[in-house]
């Protein structure tokens, strides 16, 4: 059902997904490390979970947002998730039990390796939401790197999913190109996941609201998409109010309340960094959308900067996928990559 607000796990769940997922299968099925990039909510976790059971292989998936406690990824909570979820798999393997184990990565990855071996079958890792890896452990998340490298360097039988939403963050955390980090050099494709186009927005809502025999204006559906563009969560949580209340103001209402209330969480622990970060934000989402115009409305608000640090904060928002630099009449200009979020800003 596509108004179903769970990520989806079957191919018939999906809309419109073919040719990324079967890029995806690929991918996994010919390159030890994979990338599943794209913006918040715009279906990685569906696409992942149902290539996992496309895929000839056993796929083994893990949110890293579980694993978090106290602020940090715990290794104990990342272990009981990995082994929990091979269980469920209904997976015996010698050596791995469920309960805390004094095992570490790297055993765990030489075991999965040897019955992949033995069952002539591939096991792929995906690891959901992986920027947050950056908070395991003591050295930044560095031990686990190394365990995957170690795995990338000496088992054939397994490979690694990655997918993150705040894409530079998970590339400097990967650092491939970082000749001091553990996976410098290794191979790697990446496939990145885009928002819906217009037409395929509108199509999108007319199916769902097909598949539950409900027959909505034309005027309520270009007038959603209009609202919340091409992301495909927001046209998602939509059509389940819509199907809920039929009432296409009120879907669309509650929408936006939802989204301001996980903005306004997520902007919360931006100010928490600093609070340079929100009134760049609201400036880009009120139209000032250059360099020096956003940097005078920070400074009116928040006092002077030097031009290095403005230029890291900005450089920060981009790889936390908040905003993207593009050239505009010749000029470069900063834009909010999500335009329910900019709405959202805006109103604060």
């Amino acid at each position: 059902m596509l108004f179903d607000p769970k990520p989806k796990e079957r191919k018939e769940d999906l809309f419109d997904r073919e040719e990324e997922l079967a890029e995806l299968i690929s991918s996994i099925t010919k390159y030890p490390i994979t990338l599943l990039l794209g913006i918040r909510r715009t279906g990685k976790s569906s696409i992942i979970k149902v290539s996992l059971n496309e895929i000839d292989a056993i796929g083994i998936y893990i949110d890293v947002r579980k694993a978090m406690k106290g602020g940090r990824v715990s290794e104990e909570r990342l272990k009981l998730q990995l082994l929990g979820n091979i269980r469920r798999l209904r997976i015996n393997i010698p050596g791995i039990k469920l309960e805390p184990t004094p095992l570490d990565m790297t055993d765990i990855f030489d075991l999965l390796n040897s019955y992949g071996r033995k069952r002539r079958k591939i096991i792929v890792l995906a690891f959901d939401e992986a920027q947050y890896f950056r908070f395991y452990g003591s050295r930044g998340g560095e031990d686990f790197l190394l365990a995957v490298a170690y795995s990338y360097d000496n088992h054939e039988w397994i490979r690694f999913l990655f997918s993150g939403s705040e894409v530079g963050l998970l590339h400097d955390f990967l650092g491939f190109d970082d000749s001091k980090a553990p996976l410098f050099g290794r191979i790697y494709n990446e496939i990145t996941l885009e928002p819906f186009p217009r037409d395929l927005s509108i199509e999108f809502l007319r199916e769902g609201f097909r598949e539950v025999n409900l027959n909505v204006p034309q005027e309520h559906i270009e007038v959603a998409v209009d609202e919340l563009d091409g992301v495909p969560g927001w046209l998602v949580e939509y059509g389940y109010h819509y199907v809920h209340t039929r009432d296409h103001r009120e879907a669309l209402e509650r929408t936006l309340q939802n989204a301001l209330s996980l903005i306004r969480s997520e902007l919360s622990e931006l100010e928490r960094r600093s609070e340079r970060y929100v009134a760049i934000l609201k400036a880009i989402s009120l139209g000032i959308n250059r360099w020096s115009k956003i940097k005078e409305y920070v400074e009116a608000k928040h006092g002077s900067i030097t031009n290095a640090r403005f230029s890291a904060l900005l450089k920060n928002l981009e790889k936390m996928s908040w905003i993207r630099a593009e050239l505009k009449d010749g000029r470069k200009v900063y834009r909010i990559v999500d335009p329910v979020v900019e709405r959202v800003i805006r109103s604060l």
